[in-house]
């Protein structure tokens, strides 16, 4: 078996332990998650997906970050989820689509990157998605739905084929989550 394949497969289960354990709200997702990123920065430098190389790296901090957030919000009994306003999202999708231009742009004109805009798309998409996730934002579930459909062609593309039967999961599973954490939302809107 080759390497690429032997990490590409065990950041695939890492990946979805993570997402297992965050639909469940359970802290143990954040240290899975940030395994599978770690894994997955060489695979994207190794196919010339640079955005998506540097989107994991982020996915390492936001995990530290996630771990440490949720572990001492479990501890206090205070780690609802939450709704964003609509001005909330606006923002949000105004920034990250230019930040993915720029992205793109820089990508596309100083190095040898494959599929730049898609790849800054997803990527700038991602982060955001990924910060309101450490906040438990109901809504990241349905900014993940959409960048799992788009990725799952971006991944075929550069031949990283488990990463894209992944994606295809992922993008149930996040219905799953969205279901789920909106059922939790419900109930402590019930209690309040």
């Amino acid at each position: 078996m080759a390497v690429n394949t032997l990490v590409e497969i065990l950041a695939t289960l890492a990946g979805l332990a993570y997402i297992v354990f965050l639909i469940r709200e359970q802290v143990i997702a954040w240290p899975f998650g940030i395994a599978g990123s770690l894994l997955s920065i060489y695979l994207f430098i190794d196919g010339k997906l640079y955005s998506e190389a540097f989107l994991y790296a982020f996915y390492v901090a936001a995990g530290i970050w996630g771990w440490i957030r949720w572990s001492r919000r479990v501890a206090m009994h205070n780690n609802p989820v939450i709704r964003y306003q609509l001005s909330a999202h606006a923002a949000i999708i105004l920034v990250a689509s230019l930040s993915a231009l720029a992205l793109a742009t820089f990508f596309s004109t100083f190095t040898d990157a494959q599929r730049p805009y898609i790849d800054a798309f997803t990527t700038a998409f991602s982060f955001a998605a990924t910060y309101m996730e450490v906040k438990k934002v109901l809504e990241t579930w349905v900014y993940w739905i959409v960048l799992n459909v788009a990725s799952i062609w971006l991944y075929m593309d550069r031949s990283l084929d488990i990463y894209a039967a992944l994606i295809c999961v992922y993008a149930v599973l996040s219905v799953w989550g969205l279901v789920q954490w909106f059922l939790v939302y419900r109930q402590q809107s019930s209690l309040s």
